[in-house]
């Protein structure tokens, strides 16, 4: 089917330098401009975002000053994205309105901004629901069509609930468009409530775009994944880098130390202001810095192109996310590496990754180069671990939670302490035995000389 878009769409894609359309938005462009409802699933990196952003703005009549289309995401990075790449129609056609409506920004700044409805709103779903549902300033109600994005992770975050007071009060005839990477069986009652007879879409088949992805395997042993990954990258020459942390304090713990080791870096979390994140998603979008340190929902959505490397602090607690991480890179026919620091709580992970498919490699960064070394389960003989071996290990093992001038010094000293007093135990251990040792000679010389 030969799609025909308006003249400033059409300027929007040379812009863009759209040569060809993914898979997914073969699919669903056709059917969402024929006012279908669609469920649309896809991997990272796959086009997602336009198969939905280009039909919501080909259906809008900038002749009518009401809102016509909701595009609702779960955090206000991805609102932020979405709102970034949907505004760029303003270039060519500045007649449509669109406004973003997320949590984090002025809440009374954006009741004023209200006063006139946009035609298209991008936002967040708590604070959608807020000025809609709480406050009445947002009408929503005017809206034809409503997106959701990412909507496993909606469910995951706990958003369904507002999701459902939004849809609950939006007109019988809503066309709903929902879009994700998985569509979790706990989503089904929902969708049955509000899609008429949705056509699924699922485009997995290879194309163009499929990642060529290396996937590597780096065993921390008794280092820490701070330490080793300190270890690894002046062997990584990155274009841009994702360094992926399991929670919100580890990646600001992570992020303060590659700071305090001169690493030019970005941080994505959640305890960033309204501002830091604008600054931290401009950065990204203009390739400034070759390291983001960020956790797997707040990268979830981000649509960053140049990642030549993904780095990994230990498998995620959703082995589904790994498939997210690894995703980010090896985009656009490029090729890309994803590396895996792991210990021995990652190991039943990594064996069922394996189970799936990944193939992996086992590597190590030693004496300013990559080394083959031996896949983690290859069992020689264990060698028990001393009781001074296992204190250190703790310290070694025992999470930075932020990080302080000299800490690497204070932790080398608690090592030596421990040391030390392991051989002062060691010293009067062998003084005792040698007092008994004597005790007994001197016994057995009684002995003899009583005979």
């Amino acid at each position: 089917m030969k799609l025909t878009f308006r003249e400033d769409i059409q300027q929007l894609m040379e812009y863009k330098r759209f040569k060809e359309l993914t898979p997914i938005q073969k699919k669903a462009i056709p059917l969402i401009l024929a006012r279908k409802d669609v469920i649309g699933i896809s991997a990272t990196g796959t086009g997602k975002s336009h198969a939905f952003i280009l039909p919501v703005l080909q259906m809008i009549d900038s002749s009518l000053n009401e809102i016509q289309a909701i595009i609702a995401a779960p955090t206000r990075e991805l609102a932020i994205q979405l709102y970034t790449m949907v505004s760029e129609i303003n270039m060519f056609n500045p007649e449509i309105s669109i406004k973003l409506i997320a949590s984090g920004k002025d809440k009374e700044r954006m009741i004023e901004g209200l006063k006139t409805q946009p035609q298209i709103v991008v936002g967040t779903i708590g604070r959608l629901k807020d000025l809609f549902v709480d406050e009445a300033v947002l009408r929503l109600d005017s809206a034809k069509t409503i997106v959701i994005d990412e909507a496993d992770m909606t469910l995951e975050l706990g958003f369904l609930e507002q999701v459902d007071e939004i849809c609950g009060r939006l007109p019988e005839k809503l066309q709903m468009l929902v879009f994700s990477a998985t569509i979790p069986s706990q989503l089904q009652p929902f969708l049955r409530k509000y899609m008429s007879r949705p056509t699924i879409i699922e485009a997995t088949e290879k194309h163009d775009l499929s990642p060529n992805i290396e996937h590597v395997l780096i065993n921390c042993r008794y280092a820490s994944y701070t330490d080793k990954l300190l270890k690894i990258l002046p062997g990584i020459q990155p274009y841009v880098c994702m360094i992926f942390a399991r929670t919100k304090q580890e990646v600001i713990s992570v992020a303060e130390l590659l700071k305090s080791e001169g690493y030019d870096i970005i941080e994505i979390h959640g305890n960033l202001s309204d501002r830091e994140r604008k600054k931290a998603l401009k950065a990204i979008a203009a390739d400034r810095n070759s390291y983001i340190v960020c956790s797997d929902i707040m990268a979830r959505g981000l649509d960053i192109e140049a990642v030549s490397h993904v780095i990994s602090l230990g498998l995620p607690s959703s082995l589904n996310y790994y498939t997210h991480r690894s995703g980010r890179t090896g985009r656009a026919g490029r090729s890309g590496t994803s590396y895996v620091l792991f210990n021995q709580s990652d190991f039943e992970g990594i064996r069922v990754l394996r189970n799936q498919g990944f193939k992996f490699e086992y590597r190590d960064y030693r004496k300013g180069e990559w080394v083959e070394v031996k896949p983690f389960d290859f069992k020689p003989t264990r060698k028990k671990v001393s009781a001074e071996d296992a204190e250190i290990l703790k310290i070694i093992k025992k999470p930075v939670k932020k990080v302080k001038p000299g800490y690497k010094k204070k932790r080398q000293a608690e090592i030596d302490k421990i040391r030390s007093r392991q051989r002062r135990l060691k010293i009067k251990a062998a003084i005792k035995e040698q007092q008994k040792e004597r005790a007994r000679k001197a016994q057995r010389e009684k002995s003899e000389s009583s005979r």
